[in-house]
């Protein structure tokens, strides 16, 4: 049995390099998708309402977050959409294609939250049938790791930042997690 373990252990070090760009590369796939689902027809109509759903039945307390967004939302739902669904397709591209990382994932963390607290209502209300949490904080959390993951093993060998560096060495503070003076050479 403890040669298996070993074995196994060994595989996903070996691979690491490509293990990490394919969870990249399948996150990227799917925020693609979820983004071009944006502009589906009657997405702007169901979006306001998709907020109202989400605070009812919140805390007292949270009714003025809920209703800013509620209001924000319904004077132009038509730009939210829009603006959300674009966002999502340029996250999912810079994922896929491994472009601004560093952005990519920090600003993916930041709008996976602001998901998880707006149409998501933080996954609530809470009570006793509660059983999820909502998607946003698990999202939120990929992109944490994906952040740990870029700082603990170094820059993507398969990205189109490892390009651009190649050409420009300035653009690895826009695009890695480590300074210049820090950085590890892609195995």
């Amino acid at each position: 049995m403890t040669s298996v373990q070993t074995s196994l252990d060994n595989w996903f070090v070996r691979h690491v390099d490509s293990l990490k760009t394919g969870m990249r590369i399948i996150f990227g796939i799917v925020w693609a998708i979820d983004g071009a689902l944006k502009f589906q027809p009657g997405m702007a109509d169901a979006l306001p309402r998709m907020v109202q759903d989400a605070g009812a039945g919140q805390p007292s307390w949270l009714a003025p977050w809920f209703q800013f967004w509620s209001q924000t939302v319904a004077a132009s739902p038509g730009l939210f959409v829009t603006t959300i669904g674009l966002f999502e397709l340029a996250l999912g591209l810079a994922l896929i294609f491994g472009f601004l990382r560093k952005v990519a994932y920090t600003a993916g963390f930041f709008l996976s939250l602001l998901m998880w607290g707006v149409p998501e209502g933080f996954g609530g209300p809470y009570g006793p049938n509660s059983t999820d949490i909502g998607t946003g904080i698990i999202y939120a959390f990929v992109f944490l790791l994906l952040l740990i993951i870029n700082a603990a093993f170094g820059p993507s060998r398969w990205s189109l930042d490892r390009l651009i560096e190649a050409k420009l060495p300035r653009w690895r503070k826009i695009a890695e997690i480590r300074g210049e003076g820090r950085s590890r050479q892609p195995s």
